[in-house]
């Protein structure tokens, strides 16, 4: 059996390692000014697998934050997944010929799902679909936009397309520690047989307790910002609790 993965998240804003509060540009709380050293005691920390998001990427609709990305994978022999500003085929190829180990992409899911099924085909096991929700509608242009269509809905677009997985990001818990909607995050999982990532609220040992039980074992993964940063998610504990259940 294979442990529920918990990614810790280094989301960029103008080069530094911040967070956000309810996906709001403007309420963004540095965390390290180094994202490069953040990632490297990640790694040291025993995490396996980092999750990294462009946030001026996501609203400019390209890469910002590059070189801070490539510092990163400088810094550290974990895979990386970016997410933010990737929208096209060339993007996508030239990310990962830098040495990510794949790309996620949102607004491009939305509007234009052929390129996303284009790109898992080209690039199999590179390539995962952001469907981040307000009120259960997709959010699109860094969260500026809501579309009409369901997470399930856009989701399920996907089956079949060789996406690698869904990092499933409720905004209205984002960044402010009061627990992943589990019981969304769990019907999307259920709809689709694309492995799902939980996003958005982790906050606290519970939800690690969570992630153990029997019922979310179907989920890929989770991962956790804010609540690593300030210590309400103690990470060895968390990795031990983690792996202990799956031995």
């Amino acid at each position: 059996m294979v442990a529920v993965r918990l990614y810790p998240a280094i989301d960029l804003k103008d080069g530094q390692c911040v967070r956000l509060k309810l996906g709001d540009m403007n309420a963004a709380t540095v965390f390290n000014t180094n994202p490069a050293a953040q990632a490297l005691e990640f790694q040291t920390q025993g995490f396996d697998y980092l999750h990294v998001v462009d946030l001026n990427g996501a609203f400019a609709g390209e890469s910002v934050n590059t070189a801070a990305v490539e510092a990163i994978l400088r810094a550290v022999h974990m895979p990386v997944q970016l997410g933010g500003g990737i929208r096209t085929l060339a993007h996508i190829e030239a990310w990962l010929t830098r040495g990510l180990a794949r790309v996620i992409l949102g607004t491009v899911a939305v509007r234009d799902p052929a390129l996303v099924r284009e790109a898992a085909r080209r690039f199999p096991g590179k390539v995962a679909v952001g469907i981040d929700a307000r009120g259960g509608k997709v959010a699109v242009e860094g969260w500026a936009e809501t579309s009409e269509l369901s997470a399930i809905e856009l989701a399920q677009r996907f089956e079949g397309a060789g996406v690698a997985a869904i990092i499933y990001t409720d905004i209205d818990r984002d960044g402010i520690l009061t627990g992943i909607n589990w019981p969304s995050t769990l019907d999307l999982a259920k709809a689709v047989s694309i492995p799902v990532i939980a996003s958005g609220g982790l906050a606290s040992m519970a939800d690690i307790r969570t992630m153990t039980e029997p019922d979310y074992a179907l989920l890929d993964g989770a991962i956790s910002g804010r609540a690593l940063y300030d210590g309400r998610v103690d990470s060895r504990e968390a990795l031990a609790l983690l792996r202990g259940i799956a031995a």
